[in-house]
């Protein structure tokens, strides 16, 4: 493997450490900026809609410049995002910090992708592309935890440095190692918008939002629960993140090995499974034990849904795989901005830090339904085709048994 993929992943590292880890640190920035957790939370909801408006513009805007040159002006976003958010004099403009960062993650991941798999031979394609994504996963494992630890000790904002300096040593990474590459063809917007008029296509999309949703619901506000309810000490949270990095890599894993052997029913299962975990999370959160068991199992179920329902868009959209992969990455987080709204709501109305384990089960049990409806219509429409091959067969025959 090449040395550029690690300049790829060490972005993906920085973009998976900022993406999750204002969640551990809500009480001590909403505490600075004198603003309530719910508000807190806004910081959450704002990183994941600029995801859901960067990744389609950003990867649009991508084809007018060489790969190289985009992937090092997106980490440039990116470093001045998190530099932004660590200085911020006020909660307003740390959410402006937050938003600006997040523009450049959808594309990165859309646009490094095509790049790894350049890379390397065509059979080491995917194996190219994995190694880039080891990125986002190892964060959740090493740097969400780290960055957590080192916000409570010595203060959230030399968190958001650290992170921007990772994003700098990205950007140098790919200057340096990243070959160029030609300028790729023109994105025909029409065509790719096409892939969209699919029923399948936007089912496939809602259950990626309502899903993966449902895990944000619960994860957003997980600091304040596990130390308000749990009863953990704040220190605590780093390791129960690790937990939840652990889970979200073995669903991975198990999602990723089974979603080419039987995509929907591993979607049921893993849809299902998570909807029940979420709402008992509302009861064993206020047993430590028991409550770290659970983060751990949603971090496995949620990410278990991930390999299959990207693998559903890109299956359904096949005209448009460039523009409906990085929609559907938007997608991820549409579903986080959502939840994290939601849980908010539900915290502010009084019903406690265990109510958005209730909207998260929801989410994840819509999820399910969807996936059962896409499944009928699927079978539906193929009973139809079927049924027409057939009858085009009836016509032919008896004209062949005329000539004969």
């Amino acid at each position: 493997m090449p040395l550029a993929l690690l300049a790829l992943a060490i972005g993906a590292f920085g973009i998976g450490t900022t993406e999750f880890v204002i969640m551990g640190l809500l009480p001590e920035v909403a505490g600075d900026f004198g603003v309530s957790i719910p508000t807190a939370g806004l910081l959450v909801t704002g990183y994941a809609l600029g995801v859901v408006l960067g990744a389609p513009l950003m990867t649009v805007l991508g084809t007018k410049v060489t790969r190289k040159r985009m992937l090092m002006l997106l980490m440039g976003l990116f470093v001045a995002g998190n530099l932004l958010s660590a200085i911020a004099p006020s909660f307003t403009v740390m959410l402006i910090g937050r938003v600006v960062a997040s523009l450049a993650h959808g594309a990165f991941f859309g646009i490094g992708s095509v790049v790894a798999a350049d890379l390397v031979a065509p059979d080491k394609k995917a194996g190219a592309i994995a190694m880039m994504f080891t990125g986002l996963t190892v964060a959740n494992v090493v740097g969400v935890p780290l960055g957590t630890f080192v916000g409570q000790a010595v203060g959230w904002r030399i968190t958001f440095m650290i992170v921007a300096l990772l994003g700098l040593i990205g950007l140098a990474g790919i200057a340096k190692l990243v070959p160029d590459m030609p300028k790729p063809q023109g994105v025909r917007l029409r065509h790719e918008l096409a892939a969209f008029k699919n029923a399948q296509v936007l089912l496939a999309m809602a259950m990626t939002v309502l899903g993966f949703g449902g895990v944000f619901a619960a994860i957003t506000y997980i600091a304040p629960m596990m130390t308000n309810v749990a009863g953990f000490a704040d220190g605590s949270v780093t390791w129960l993140l690790v937990l939840f990095g652990l889970g979200m890599v073995g669903g991975n894993l198990i999602g990723g090995k089974y979603a080419d052997r039987a995509l929907m029913p591993m979607l049921y299962v893993s849809l299902g499974a998570l909807a029940v975990v979420l709402a008992l999370f509302t009861v064993t959160a206020h047993n430590k034990i028991l409550a770290a068991i659970s983060i751990a199992l949603i971090g496995a179920l949620g990410f278990a849904t991930v390999p299959p329902l990207q693998k559903r868009v890109l299956d359904q959209a096949h005209g448009a795989p460039t523009l409906a992969s990085a929609v559907n990455i938007g997608a991820f987080n549409l579903g986080n901005a959502l939840s994290a709204w939601l849980g908010g709501i539900v915290i502010a109305a009084g019903f406690g830090y265990t109510s958005p384990n209730w909207v998260g089960a929801a989410l994840a049990a819509a999820a399910l339904l969807l996936a059962f409806l896409s499944a009928a219509l699927e079978r539906r429409g193929g009973t139809a085709a079927d049924t027409a091959v057939r009858g085009r067969h009836a016509a032919v025959e008896p004209e062949a048994a005329v000539q004969h």
